[in-house]
């Protein structure tokens, strides 16, 4: 299947919901402890086994994160190190880019996602300890969202009710958040360790998954948290980041610090349906496409975005 090489360490990896066989990748120099990022958007090949650069976009400090606009399809927002947003519009010429640039965050970016039923907001993660709501024509956040303790690691908005999302942080929580309410409306301690990664089911709105340092992946019902609906154990070191299918109701896909992408099936006893151990350094970025389903990517600190069929090996063309 196909890869691609990036002169950076990979952060984050997101399909177009537009293309599908676009994908943006999030790269920072030096493991993103100092230097430069880049943006990288890509195309698949219908025809062979290549990925072509569409473009780049080079920025001073690395990039975390990247987010595809749901209401443009040449539109993306970018996660920066330095506390920023760059906006990018792949139409326009590397010169007319970013066409925006945001800062507010006092501490790096690390989390983006963009309101997939409302389609004119996004949410921005850092670890200034807040969460931050946006809209592409205005300079300033719309609200800023201060409870969390400690980073705030990753946002998701609810692929149902367009006003609630989800926040994880390493204190060790997730805050559940409707911008109609001052606070947030709910707190699940998931995990005894940070909690790096969360997302919600695409299928039954009630459901969120959480991935932590403590190397599990937990499954909640937030009609009753007390207890979690599944625990999924199988990753050596810390879970980084995860994602519910958009084609399949018990299904996702994890990635870790130990190299590997997993996918479960978190209704059955045997929750570890597929292992893939194709990175040779921290997995820290992976999606599935919401257009192909069974289509997965990743990235990691290898410098390589591997993309690839479900079942199949990410390695052989």
């Amino acid at each position: 299947m196909p890869v691609f090489k990036t002169p950076f360490n990979g952060y984050s990896v997101r399909f177009s919901p537009f293309y599908e066989s676009r994908l943006a990748v999030a790269t920072a120099q030096n493991f993103g402890i100092l230097g430069n990022g880049r943006v990288h958007v890509i195309d698949l090949s219908p025809s062979s086994p290549v990925i072509n650069e569409l473009i780049a976009f080079d920025t001073a400090d690395g990039v975390y994160d990247v987010a595809w606009s749901e209401s443009h399809d040449s539109v993306l927002v970018a996660a920066v190190a330095d506390g920023s947003m760059k906006v990018y519009d792949t139409a326009l010429p590397p010169q007319a880019n970013p066409v925006r640039s945001l800062k507010e965050h006092a501490r790096e970016v690390h989390g983006l996602d963009y309101n997939p039923t409302r389609r004119d907001s996004f949410l921005s993660a850092s670890w200034d300890d807040s969460v931050k709501l946006w809209t592409l024509d205005r300079p300033a956040s719309l609200r800023t969202f201060r409870e969390h303790a400690y980073c705030v690691y990753s946002v998701a908005w609810n692929p149902k009710h367009a006003d609630v999302f989800a926040s994880a942080s390493g204190d060790c929580t997730v805050r559940i958040w409707d911008v109609r309410e001052p606070g947030s409306t709910m707190i699940i301690p998931g995990h005894e360790h940070e909690i790096l990664s969360c997302d919600w089911n695409k299928y039954d709105e009630c459901l969120i998954a959480t991935a932590s340092v403590d190397k599990s992946i937990k499954i909640w019902d937030v009609r009753n948290y007390r207890v979690p609906v599944s625990a999924l154990n199988g990753h050596g070191y810390a879970v980084r980041k995860i994602k519910f299918s958009p084609h399949r109701r018990n299904l996702l896909v994890s990635c870790s610090y130990d190299m590997t992408v997993c996918l479960w099936d978190f209704m059955v006893e045997d929750a570890l349906v597929g292992r893939y151990d194709h990175h040779t350094e921290f997995a820290v970025g992976v999606d599935l496409s919401v257009l192909v389903d069974g289509l997965m990517a990743s990235t990691g600190w290898d410098e390589l975005v591997y993309v690839w069929q479900q079942g199949m090996d990410p390695r052989t063309a």
